[in-house]
């Protein structure tokens, strides 16, 4: 029998056991990723250019390339009390179906009111708004993990909190925005009339069901013209993968316990914040040359920016009131499919995130959403949990890693990201239950109507 075999289902941390610091990966990158650029100037932002929109201690953990540890102020470590440390789970079920020598586990984020990792960095980020004296926030929010999230985090501290949510999502889940509601929140689908750019987009594109990055350009809009307001995001910047940290030093400091060293890392892609978080300090030991790892992002084939996008500068939102951050993209107006029902529908990657990719320190791999809602299926029917379609993506690269396993005769171990649970998508499990639900995979012609509108920066 190996020491693998003795791990315990569920493996809880003590809270002494806990991080105290968050991990900047960025420090350990030989090559940073590419600075965030001024789309008027076409030169580096300035802290006090970013002041204007984010935090001010926020603006600083976002340029901050060489810091590789950020201590935890303690009013955040007394809420992370609350729900953390997260468990890590050993998938005995999961294996025993799939019939694989393989080893599976998963570090599950989905057992606080929010329902998902997004809690890590929304309650930072209302820590530092209050701390600054701020009045509130404004945020956007595709499926409603961040919008929920954040309305908690917001009312913990007595800031307000404006929420604009992508149009489809308010529609399809309107529950997530009662939540939302319940803590305090204004929610508002976007694109809106409220906003100069959302009247401008929907003149531009009309009925559309909106896009990640219609509602970021609402919210900046809103943030800016707000006295007393700053605008904060749940995913791609770099404040939010150093927050999202917490999740892998977890992660790592559970299976160091049991002497155990994952072979295979997974984790869901949209804009970044969880893969981010959870690979961070496995790929702090890959980048010092300490260890090897596999990692993989699996991303929908509807919206697959690593996988077919382009590495170049582009507008963070679709009503280009954004900085350019270099990253993999679809293109500022890329806006997914109205039947795309899996969450992380974001046009781009986080800036880190698209650098680890282009130098080969990372896989990504598309999968197309009914294949994800199969997974999703198999695993709440063996492990218990009703998974959230974003966190399904990486159920669906595991298991197919753990069947190649199988097929290979190989005894590898398997981590991946449970970002949360799905019990406010029940719309879309419905589709899937009632064979209702189609993929759709976008055609070279569509993106590169997109690719054409990429803003000419050398």
């Amino acid at each position: 029998m190996s020491k693998q075999d003795e791990v315990p289902y569920k493996i809880y941390l003590a809270e002494h056991e806990a991080p105290t610091a968050w991990y900047n990966m960025r420090a350990d990158m030989k090559q940073k990723p590419a600075p965030i650029l001024n789309p008027g100037t076409g030169k580096p932002v300035t802290p006090e250019e970013l002041g204007h929109v984010f935090c001010d201690e926020l603006v600083k953990q976002e340029l901050d390339n060489d810091t590789a540890w950020f201590p935890i102020p303690d009013e955040i470590r007394k809420f992370y009390r609350m729900f953390r440390p997260s468990p890590l789970v050993r998938a005995y079920f999961l294996e025993k179906a799939l019939g694989t020598p393989a080893k599976i586990y998963y570090k599950f984020e989905g057992s606080n009111t929010s329902g998902s990792h997004k809690l890590n960095s929304a309650v930072a980020q209302a820590y530092y708004a209050k701390a600054q004296g701020l009045k509130g926030v404004t945020t956007e929010t595709g499926a409603g993990q961040w919008g929920t999230a954040l309305s908690m985090a917001c009312a913990f501290f007595g800031l307000d909190c404006r929420v604009y949510m992508v149009k489809c999502s308010y529609e399809q889940k309107p529950f997530r925005r009662e939540v939302m509601r319940t803590y305090g929140a204004s929610v508002t689908p976007s694109p809106s009339m409220e906003t100069e750019i959302g009247r401008k987009i929907n003149a531009e594109h009309p009925g559309t069901t909106g896009s990640l990055g219609c509602a970021i350009s609402e919210a900046v809009e809103k943030a800016v013209t707000t006295e007393g307001y700053r605008y904060v995001l749940g995913s791609v910047l770099a404040q939010v993968l150093l927050h999202q940290s917490i999740i892998g030093l977890e992660a790592k400091t559970a299976m160091d316990k049991y002497g155990v060293k994952p072979d295979v890392i997974i984790g869901c892609a949209g804009g970044g914040s969880n893969l981010g978080g959870l690979i961070s300090p496995f790929m702090g030991e890959k980048l010092r040359g300490e260890k090897d790892y596999r990692f993989i992002a699996v991303e929908p084939a509807s919206c697959p920016s690593l996988t077919r996008g382009r590495y170049a500068y582009d507008f963070c939102d679709t009503g280009r009131v954004c900085p350019l951050q270099k990253m993999y993209t679809l293109g500022h107006d890329f806006i997914p499919s109205a039947n795309h029902a899996g969450g992380l529908r974001y046009h781009g990657m986080s800036a880190s995130l698209s650098e680890l990719y282009a130098q080969g320190l990372m896989e990504a791999r598309a999968v197309e959403q009914t294949s994800v809602f199969a997974a999703a299926q198999q695993f709440a029917r063996t492990e218990g949990i009703l998974p959230a379609p974003e966190s399904s993506h990486a159920i669906r690269a595991a298991i197919d890693e753990a069947l190649r396993c199988k097929a290979e005769g190989k005894e590898e171990t398997i981590l991946f990201g449970l970002t949360g649970t799905g019990y406010f998508d029940m719309v879309a499990y419905q589709k899937f239950n009632d064979h209702e639900m189609s993929d759709y995979v976008p055609t070279d012609a569509e993106l590169e109507a997109s690719f054409a509108k990429l803003p000419k920066i050398g």
